[in-house]
């Protein structure tokens, strides 16, 4: 006999809790009719590939308007949060092989154009401006034992992607953190006219180049990666991929007394290829430039009061034999800080202040055009209303924006976009944004 499906099942529990008498005045199509609409919710039932591997759908959706004042003009955008925090649908699978192996496979996929990162004064929904658009973030397989740990293949994570980013507990990861998201394709402006350098251009990573501001190891990429298994808190990853990019990192978290505690720390190295456009000794070549990266971040929590820090640090290591050999180590520091509260049935409410710092991390443009110290600094405050019968949060944030830089009579008409040698400040920027995450 065949199996029965769960809405045959779910039909016969109706015709099971009927009494005779109803049975008899259905007339003597009743099976007929009930067999017809059996097969309209059949054709309507999502199906797995096979019954031996689960399938788990997740993601969120995530949308915020920003308002965003350059000094001189002012205007609001709708957009998506920022490159691998942006909306996404993630399809993962499972297979138990016996009780101590598993293996499976994550598929997730982003909406990459409409995002924060390409917001600048002359776009509002990406470098493409056709909307919104699914790219692949990950795409990998796994196979993973109990004891011995779990072996990734594929475009996922780096060991070291977001490692001082994810021990932030605060529920307030996403809408505020050491990443210039929304601030990123700006261009700045020195007493009111553009410079032609945007706000990012403070904030490189300048050897590995696989991301933005602090977050210089933050791009998936194709590569071999393994995990340890947790013992006490503490695991480690180990990955390897292109660019000849490899990783290590290490992580804890737990509860000592009242308090949360969670650290991690990773370490990144890699080498890239760049055309400079401005230095004439290095015009028009491809060089290739070598970097690394070490983050630290770590979070703790008072959980009776809800009182929280977060705090992260950054050093690039430029190891560079090109147009960027003799330029100094970038170093960013970030702190967050604030109270962390049920005083509502909706949800736990998050009131935080922040500050973080980009130091000497400008691009290889400014770089070549005679910069050779810059500073970023931001500062912001912010509120999160979690709603927990519907997975969701809602979020305010305010940030203020402010770098300055100093030039060497290299190239006098570019250096900043500012005419002179010496210590010169851009007009500081604000930004605005208020918007909603919701899981599923």
């Amino acid at each position: 006999m065949k199996k029965l499906s769960l809405s045959a099942l779910a039909a016969m529990g109706v015709l099971a809790g009927m009494t005779g008498a109803n049975a008899a005045d259905l007339g003597g199509n009743c099976c007929a009719d009930l067999e017809e609409r059996i097969a309209e919710l059949e054709a309507t039932t999502a199906r797995k590939g096979n019954r031996k591997v689960s399938l788990t759908i997740s993601g969120w959706v995530s949308q915020e308007v920003t308002v965003w004042d350059d000094g001189r003009r002012t205007k609001a955008y709708v957009s998506d949060i920022g490159n691998t925090l942006n909306s996404n649908v993630k399809f993962t699978g499972q297979a138990q092989i016996n009780s101590e192996w598993s293996a499976g496979y994550v598929l997730q996929l982003e909406g990459a154009d409409s995002q924060a990162l390409n917001l600048s004064q002359k776009s509002f929904n990406g470098a493409t401006g056709a909307g919104e658009a699914f790219t692949p973030l990950q795409s990998f397989w796994f196979v993973k034992s109990n004891q011995l740990g779990k072996l990734s293949v594929g475009r996922q994570s780096s060991a070291a992607d977001n490692a001082a980013l994810l021990p932030d507990g605060s529920g307030t990861l996403v809408f505020a953190n050491y990443i210039m998201y929304e601030i990123n394709g700006f261009n700045t402006r020195n007493r009111g006219v553009l410079t032609g350098n945007t706000w990012g251009s403070y904030a490189t990573c300048p050897g590995i180049q696989a991301g933005v501001s602090a977050d210089c190891d933050g791009v998936p990429n194709n590569n071999i990666r393994y995990d340890t298994p947790t013992f006490g808190g503490f695991s480690a990853s180990a990955s390897w991929g292109e660019s000849d990019i490899w990783a290590l990192s290490g992580r804890y978290s737990g509860e000592v007394h009242d308090y949360k505690v969670s650290a991690a720390i990773g370490y990144t190295e890699g080498t890239s290829t760049t055309t400079p456009t401005t230095n004439p000794a290095v015009l028009g070549t491809t060089t290739r430039v070598k970097g690394s990266a070490l983050q630290i971040g770590g979070y703790i929590e008072n959980v009776p009061t809800g009182l929280f820090v977060y705090g992260a640090y950054g050093h690039d290591y430029n190891d560079s034999v090109s147009s960027w050999a003799g330029k100094s180590d970038g170093d960013n520091y970030y702190i967050k800080a604030g109270i962390r509260q049920k005083w509502n049935p909706l949800g736990h409410t998050v009131l935080f202040g922040e500050y973080g710092k980009n130091e000497n991390k400008q691009s290889i443009a400014l770089w070549e055009s005679g910069i050779t110290s810059s500073n970023l600094n931001q500062w912001g405050l912010g509120v999160v209303q979690e709603i927990d019968a519907a997975a969701m949060s809602m979020f305010f944030v305010y940030r203020n924006y402010s770098a300055d830089s100093t030039c060497a009579n290299v190239n006098l008409a570019t250096c900043a976009g500012v005419q002179g040698v010496g210590k010169s400040s851009v007009d500081d920027a604000q930004i605005f944004k208020a918007g909603a995450l919701i899981n599923f």
